[in-house]
């Protein structure tokens, strides 16, 4: 908290008498060795529930820090960014809206389905545009953590994982324009995704990066590995709505569903290729950072090998219509639904259960969570009952 004089790093400790406390601020008492001089003030003044002396100390250092600081003291429009930042927990904000937004516009387009109707149309059509705002609101708030730390916002668990909403609104933004189901089961999925980052072990604190991260090609490498993961956990949306219209299905809206589905099937086809593409260079450019960092391209790696493995299944699946045995779409949509539990392990289990070069997200290893083990059973009851009605056709 203390600028060193000509060298610019801070330090936890410093010559306070450099400070020039007044003798009415501090007892002579009191050691002036440490930055803890101001918490016992404090902690003394809360007794006394009289915090003349703790302000009084605190606008000393504050004005030690600015005359002493240089260039390591933030400018005041910066700090004004990160205490209006703190303020609007825009992150929390967006979760909001991006759930009520989310249920409303899918409980609309399933109306739209059966009735056409002008207000309806029109309803959805405002719907859209406050998801609209509501990315670019997501925007503004990765740009603004970016400035005030000065690194790209994907460095730590949490930022990956705002980062990924929003590339998986901007996945469903894109192809919005020819399915209005899949916006609003994407924007769904994304406030639960943002759930996620609340309620798990993601500290949202903003931080230093991690040293081997300081390079260029965490914007080139990161930013483009965690946008894929936006397109691949779309896809598998896109594969279980698919689903859950096939157990729906029946002989009077077997048209209106059928048609539907055959939508959303041909945008989770083109939304995967999409993330392989972009998962497939990604992991190309990981090598060559990997090459600058330790001296080598491939290492098996535990975040290297999941990257490989979750190409190969994606791979797989894109492919799966050249097998006679795996056509169709209930097959597609299943398998989509499933490759993003790859997604899931490579983004999170290698941090969290796996150690290498690549877990800079973790702290202490944890258990599998429960809602793992709860969406897998989720995922089979629906496949069951899918594959099910499929078959009373």
């Amino acid at each position: 908290i203390f600028p060193l004089e000509n060298n610019l790093k801070w330090s936890p400790k410093s010559n306070l008498k450099n400070l020039k406390i007044p003798n009415e601020v501090i007892d002579s008492n009191r050691g002036l060795n440490s930055l803890y001089i101001y918490f016992d003030i404090l902690k003394f003044c809360n007794h006394t529930n009289n915090f003349e002396s703790a302000n009084k100390l605190l606008s000393i250092i504050q004005d030690y820090q600015i005359n002493n600081g240089g260039k390591l003291v933030p400018s005041k429009w910066k700090l004004e960014l990160e205490i209006l930042y703190n303020k609007l927990n825009i992150f929390h904000q967006l979760f909001l809206l991006y759930l009520f937004t989310g249920i409303i516009s899918l409980i609309f387009v399933i109306i739209q389905m059966f009735y056409k109707k002008n207000w309806i149309n029109n309803t959805i059509r405002v719907i859209k545009w406050i998801i609209l705002s509501g990315v670019f609101m997501h925007t503004l708030g990765l740009i603004a953590r970016w400035i005030i730390s000065n690194h790209a916002p994907w460095t730590n668990g949490y930022e990956a994982m705002i980062y990924t909403v929003w590339a998986t609104m901007i996945a469903g933004l894109i192809f919005s324009r020819k399915s209005d189901l899949t916006l609003s089961a994407t924007t769904l999925v994304s406030s639960l995704l943002l759930l996620f980052a609340f309620i798990s072990y993601l500290d949202p604190t903003i931080t230093n990066v991690v040293p081997v991260l300081n390079s260029y090609w965490l914007m080139i490498h990161v930013s483009v590995i965690v946008a894929s993961y936006g397109f691949l956990i779309m896809g598998g949306v896109l594969g279980m709505l698919s689903l859950v219209l096939m157990i729906f299905q029946n002989q009077k809206n077997k048209k209106i569903l059928k048609s539907k589905i055959s939508e959303l099937t041909i945008i989770n086809e083109k939304t995967l290729i999409i993330g392989l593409y972009m998962l497939t260079i990604g992991t190309f450019l990981g090598g060559v950072w990997a090459n600058e960092s330790w001296g080598r391209y491939w290492g098996w790696d535990p975040k290297e090998t999941w990257a490989l493995v979750s190409i190969l299944v994606y791979s797989f699946i894109l492919h799966m219509r050249f097998v006679p045995g795996l056509k169709g779409q209930y097959t597609f949509n299943l398998a989509s639904t499933i490759g993003v539990y790859s997604v899931f392990m490579t983004y999170f289990g290698v941090n969290y259960l796996l150690s290498g070069l690549h877990s800079y997200a973790a702290g202490d290893k944890v258990d599998i969570p429960i809602a793992v083990w709860i969406s897998a059973l989720v995922v089979i009851i629906i496949a069951i009952l899918a594959k099910l009605n499929n078959l009373k056709k």
